[in-house]
C-alpha cells in the first residue's frame, strides 16, 4: 500500500508538471527569447561598419524599425540592452538595428559625425548605415515608412547625419546628448562644437540640412533630443543649436508651443503650421554624459544603468517610442 500510494503521488507530481509546462507554451503573449545577430554582406559599406541586429521571435511582417547608434566607448549589444531598445523591441513588437563602429576608424570606436567623408549622402559611415536599413527591411518585410534612427553622443551625431543625409529613409530621429547636422565644419572642430558650439542663425543651421539632400522636398524627420543640462562633454548649446536647426528645416519657429514637466524634467514641443510636433525636447536637470534610463518593470521603465548609461527615472527610449508611436 505505501508503494502504490507513493507511486501515485509521483505521478500526480509529473502529471501537475506536464499541465504547467503545457500551459506555459500555450498562454498567449509568451515571449521566446531573441538574441543580437550579426549581418554581413549589407551592401558595398563604404564606411566599414559592423552591422547587427535584433528580431523578436515571431514578429510579422509591416513592422516598425529602429536604427539605434552607440555612443563612443560602447558597442551595439550594450547600447541595445543598456538603453532598454531590446526591451522594448520585445513589448511593443519592432525590430533594432545596431551599427557597429571598428576601431580601425576610430581609436574609441566613436561614429565619424565630424568627417566630411562620413557624413555625406552615398559616402561613408553615412553609406553604410542607410545599406543597413534597406537590408533590414529587405529581409523582415518592415513597414519603410516607419524607420527610425536614434543615438548616443557621437550616435546622436550620426542620427543627425541620417536624419539630414537620408531623410526619406527616415520618419523621426532621437538625439541624446548629441550634436546639430555639420556642427563640427560650423565650429571649425568637433571639440569646439562640443564644448563651445557654433555660432549660426536658425537659417543657417537649416541650410545645412537642406544641402545634405539638394532638391529634397520632403517630408523631413521629426525630432526628439534628450540633453543632460549637467553634461561637461556635449555641452547644453548643443540642443538649443539643434531645436534652431530642425524647426527651421519644418518652417516652424523657435518658440515652444508645450512647455511642461515630465518626470520632474522640462519638456518643450514645437509645431509645425500644421499642428505637428516636429520638434520634442527633454532638458534632464543634473544629468551628465549619458543615455537616461529608468530601470524597472513598470510600463514605462526601461533599460539598465552602467557607463553613460544613467538612471534617471525616465527611459529616454521609452519617450522617443511613445511619440512615434510604438507602444
Amino acid at each position: 500500500m505505501t508503494q502504490t500510494r507513493a507511486a501515485s503521488r509521483r505521478i500526480a507530481v509529473c502529471a501537475s508538471l506536464l499541465v504547467a509546462l503545457i500551459a506555459a507554451f500555450l498562454t498567449p503573449g509568451r515571449a521566446e527569447a531573441a538574441s543580437l545577430q550579426e549581418v554581413t554582406g549589407f551592401g558595398s559599406n563604404p564606411g566599414a561598419l559592423r552591422m547587427f541586429r535584433y528580431v523578436p521571435v515571431g514578429l510579422p511582417s509591416g513592422r516598425p524599425v529602429v536604427v539605434a547608434l552607440h555612443g563612443c566607448t560602447q558597442n551595439a549589444s550594450g547600447y541595445g540592452t543598456g538603453s532598454g531598445w531590446l526591451q522594448l523591441a520585445d513589448r511593443w513588437g519592432f525590430s533594432v538595428v545596431l551599427p557597429q563602429q571598428q576601431s580601425a576608424n576610430n581609436a574609441s570606436s566613436c561614429f565619424n559625425w565630424f568627417q566630411g567623408g562620413d557624413i555625406a549622402r552615398g559616402q561613408g559611415e553615412a553609406a553604410s548605415v542607410a545599406q543597413m536599413v534597406d537590408r533590414q527591411l529587405a529581409d523582415t518585410s518592415a513597414d519603410a515608412s516607419r524607420v527610425y534612427a536614434t543615438g548616443l553622443s557621437a550616435g546622436g551625431g550620426m542620427t543627425a547625419v541620417m536624419m539630414a543625409a537620408y531623410p526619406e529613409k527616415f520618419a523621426a530621429g532621437g538625439i541624446v546628448a548629441g550634436l546639430p547636422y555639420g556642427c563640427a565644419q560650423a565650429a571649425g572642430s568637433p571639440y569646439v562644437c562640443m564644448y563651445v558650439g557654433a555660432t549660426q542663425t536658425p537659417k543657417q543651421w537649416g541650410d545645412r540640412v537642406r544641402a545634405a539632400r539638394p532638391g529634397y522636398a520632403g517630408p523631413w524627420p521629426a525630432l526628439v533630443a534628450f540633453q543632460g543640462t549637467s553634461d561637461s562633454t556635449v555641452k547644453p548649446v548643443n540642443m538649443t543649436d539643434l531645436v534652431k536647426q530642425w524647426t527651421d528645416v519644418h518652417g516652424s519657429d523657435q518658440v515652444a508651443d508645450v512647455r511642461d514637466t515630465v518626470a520632474g524634467y522640462p519638456h518643450q514641443v514645437f509645431r509645425d503650421a500644421g499642428g505637428r510636433a516636429v520638434v520634442e525636447t527633454y532638458s534632464v536637470t543634473g544629468m551628465g554624459h549619458g543615455q537616461p534610463v529608468d530601470p524597472g518593470s513598470g510600463s514605462e521603465q526601461c533599460g539598465t544603468a552602467g557607463a553613460y548609461v544613467l538612471d534617471v527615472n525616465l527611459c529616454a527610449a521609452y519617450r522617443m517610442g511613445r511619440a512615434w508611436g510604438l507602444g
